[in-house]
């Protein structure tokens, strides 16, 4: 698999995202725009879910990625 990727953190873990990031945008570029999609979904939806922000993501060529949690290194 090629292409990069982007962990979305949250205090939970089981609210921890793994994102594949649009082939035409660069690292910081993402990162700034991700921030900016989610940014809008809480500010038009104070009830919003990770659904909601999932559906955003999508919009703007952002694919939500399985992945495995492996254990703690501390």
């Amino acid at each position: 698999m090629s292409g990069k990727l982007m962990i979305l953190p949250s205090a939970k873990l089981d609210g921890i995202r793994l994102v594949a990031i649009p082939e035409d945008l660069d690292s910081p570029e993402a990162f700034r725009h991700v921030t900016g999609v989610i940014s809008a979904v809480e500010e038009s939806d104070p009830d919003y879910t990770w659904e909601d922000i999932e559906d955003a993501l999508d919009e703007h060529g952002y694919r939500t990625m399985d992945f495995i949690l492996g254990p703690s290194l501390d």
